[in-house]
């Protein structure tokens, strides 16, 4: 499998999960609407640990990608077809959920809870500081990412660590702009959002769009380069 279909598939695999449990969590008559923060942050992190195991080696993170890039552990010459294949992945899985919760867009009147199945926004906005928390939390991921792989681990168990690692930043830093920390997972489903024939939908906030997608590329870049210069 190319590198650039594994990180398609691995994008996709991501956004039906996570995407899907925002659609389950604030979505009108869902069978699990309202089960609140705790269940996204189980369900974002398990769709990570799925994605590791359906793209096995794919980072399904553009932010991780250019890091890996800036520190010299990846050619300069994939990054534009492995990032091509991580937002294509991204917007056709949260095409997948607009198709499996269907009925659930037209009786939904709450046009900021469709926007949420697909995309992040800020508790309160305040741009520069949800540049920074966005930092912060991806960070923490690009260290932790490194500093899971440097332990010896038995196959498949790797993809479960990286999925609490996802769950733990969710409970501990995705309060403040619902840590995004990845940006074909918020800019891949927003383009769905604008695109597809959403009943009842509003805008996509592009003015916060660039957020959720320096602020986690900064912060890999700072988590790669603060881990390679400590070990």
């Amino acid at each position: 499998m190319s590198v650039y279909l594994n990180e398609l598939i691995g994008a996709m695999v991501l956004i039906i999960f996570g995407a899907g449990v925002c659609a389950a969590v604030t979505l009108n008559k869902s069978k699990s609407q309202a089960s609140g923060w705790i269940v996204i942050a189980v369900g974002w992190g398990l769709g990570v640990g799925m994605a590791a195991l359906a793209a096995p080696g794919a980072s399904f993170n553009p932010a991780l990608t250019i890091a890996n890039a800036v520190a010299g552990t990846l050619d300069w010459a994939l990054v534009p077809g492995i990032i091509a294949g991580q937002m294509l992945g991204a917007i056709i899985g949260a095409i997948i959920v607009w198709l499996a919760y269907l009925p659930h867009w037209e009786i939904t009147e709450d046009k900021a809870a469709k926007l949420g199945v697909f995309c992040t926004a800020p508790a309160v906005r305040s741009y520069g500081k949800n540049f920074l928390s966005e930092m912060i939390g991806t960070a923490v991921l690009a260290f932790m990412c490194l500093a899971i792989g440097a332990n010896k681990m038995s196959d498949g168990l790797g993809p479960m660590v990286t999925a609490a690692l996802i769950m733990a930043i969710g409970c501990s830093l995705g309060g403040p702009t619902g840590y995004a920390i990845n940006p074909c997972r918020d800019l891949g489903p927003r383009i769905a959002h604008a695109i597809l024939p959403i009943a009842g939908k509003g805008g996509n906030d592009w003015g916060y769009s660039w957020v959720p997608v320096f602020g986690p590329i900064a912060g890999a870049i700072l988590g790669t380069l603060l881990y390679m210069g400590l070990f």
